[in-house]
């Protein structure tokens, strides 16, 4: 998705005044002096950003931002402007991690925000959710803590925060949550990437460091011995500034449970981050039923569509703008939750302990592969409804209905926050 024009654009750093306006002072961060040579910093403000090299490193607040997932090529930085978004997501899969960690595609992205003065969330993704996790001493556990090191050495005192894990609890077998090996392997990796930083930064890092997230607390079942264990060693750990949460929902009421899980077994100077969530379960829920009455009449379709078909005729055929905002705006169970973006951001930032969110901005190529009614429509969650709509004569994508409007609101929230 990178055009010339957006090839051109990158070359354009945030102004200093302009980042801190739109992070509330979040990227202000303590100077730190490594033991082994780092690839130079090339922000044209980066030295100035940094605080004295013995004081502590100032962690986000409340901040909002976007996030890519997996894909770095489905957003360009002149969607995020427009967007106002001041903060960008993404997570390695470590596999990928080569001898130069910075040509992974997600890092290279994130190094690329980061030196046009985004602040910046990586997670580290270690899928073992088809074999069995990597015990402490194997040679297995010898080659991932390698792999570690190379993004340490790449990412370490440049991006913002570093999630230690993606999606713990789904990327692992069950045996292996069950038996406590998943714990471990996380904690194992934790501690190493800890003793890194101690070993070769004398003094505070701008990055800061957070346990990967939980996903499903909002179901009683899911909360376990190892969700139990997963939050005690945040807690216990001096240097775990937190925890990541995940709540892909079925209705805005289900997000409470996490934060009910989470906030009282976190120390008190802990904070929580949100790098994904959404009501996706809620919108697979009315996948097959049919068209809205209204919106057939108005676009001559037979009453008895069922809304996947719709979607992914959509898909084949993008719309109208015009088209696809009715369609959103007349479905009763998207039109009440319009807001869901708005509302949730706000519960957030209510508590006090909200680091970052952020929120997926493009429909990705994967989310419109063979899509049908048990397909997850993760499409209906993203800014820009990029690949169900025609593209304007600009070339820009279209704005997603509701969504899109309430991310710059929340951004304009923040830069008051930040003032």
């Amino acid at each position: 998705m990178n055009t010339d024009t957006d090839t051109e654009t990158r070359k354009k750093p945030l102004s200093r005044r302009r980042v801190l306006a739109l992070t509330g002072g979040a990227l202000m961060a303590a100077g730190c002096t490594q033991g082994e040579q780092r690839p130079a910093d090339k922000s044209s403000h980066a030295s100035e950003e940094r605080a004295p090299a013995d004081g502590p490193a100032e962690g986000p607040d409340g901040a909002l931002g976007a996030n890519f997932n997996e894909d770095p090529d489905s957003v360009t930085f002149a969607e995020l402007r427009d967007l106002s978004a001041s903060w960008l997501r993404g997570f390695v899969p470590m596999p990928e991690v080569t001898a130069d960690a910075s040509q992974q595609r997600a890092i290279e992205e994130l190094l690329d925000a980061h030196h046009q003065g985004y602040g910046t969330v990586l997670s580290l993704k270690f899928p073992y959710n088809h074999r069995a996790i990597p015990r402490p001493g194997s040679s297995a556990m010898t080659a991932e803590l390698a792999r570690v090191d190379r993004v340490l050495h790449t990412v370490l005192d440049t991006v913002d925060v570093l999630a230690i894990g993606n999606e713990p609890f789904i990327e692992s077998l069950p045996e292996d949550r069950g038996s406590g090996a998943m714990n471990t392997f996380y904690e194992t990796v934790a501690g190493h990437i800890i003793a890194y930083r101690k070993k070769h930064f004398r003094a505070h890092c701008r990055t800061h460091l957070y346990l990967g997230a939980l996903n499903f607390l909002d179901d009683p079942d899911k909360r376990t011995a190892a969700t139990d264990r997963w939050m005690s060693f945040a807690r216990r750990t001096p240097e775990i500034e937190g925890v990541d949460i995940h709540p892909h929902v079925a209705a805005p009421e289900r997000v409470q449970p996490y934060l009910d899980y989470i906030l009282p077994r976190l120390r008190d100077d802990q904070k929580f981050l949100v790098t994904e969530f959404s009501l996706v379960q809620l919108w697979k829920q009315h996948l097959s039923d049919t068209i809205p009455t209204r919106f057939a009449r108005r676009y001559h379709l037979p009453s008895d569509t069922p809304v996947w078909k719709l979607i992914k005729d959509a898909i084949e055929h993008p719309f109208p703008e015009q088209k696809w905002h009715d369609f959103l705006a007349m479905s009763p169970w998207f039109e009440r939750n319009k807001h869901f973006l708005r509302d949730q951001v706000g519960h957030f930032r209510d508590t006090g302990r909200l680091a970052v969110a952020t929120y997926g901005v493009t429909q990705g190529a994967a989310m419109t592969e063979n899509f049908g009614p048990d397909k997850q429509p993760w499409l209906l969650n993203s800014l820009y409804a990029n690949r169900t709509v025609e593209h304007p004569a600009d070339g820009s994508p279209a704005h997603t209905y509701g969504f899109f409007d309430d991310f710059r609101a929340l951004q304009r929230q923040q830069d008051r926050r930040g003032s």
